[in-house]
C-alpha cells in the first residue's frame, strides 16, 4: 500500500492523504470520505473540475 494525497485541480486544496492500493483506490476513498458510495457517485460537476491523486514517496 502507498500514501496518496488528492487535491483539487483549480484550488489545489488537498481533499485526502491516505493510504490506498493505486489511484483509483485513493479517489474511492476521498468520495466515501465525502459521503459518495464511490468515485463515480460524484456529482459531474465536481468530477469535471478535477482531482489530482500524487502518490507520495515518503522515507523512513
Amino acid at each position: 500500500m502507498s500514501i496518496f494525497q488528492i487535491r483539487q485541480r483549480t484550488s489545489a486544496a488537498v481533499l485526502r492523504t491516505g493510504s490506498a492500493d493505486d489511484e483509483a483506490t485513493a479517489l474511492d476513498a476521498m468520495a466515501r470520505e465525502a459521503g459518495y458510495a464511490d468515485y463515480a457517485a460524484l456529482p459531474d460537476g465536481l468530477r469535471q473540475a478535477g482531482f489530482e491523486a500524487a502518490k507520495l514517496d515518503l522515507i523512513s
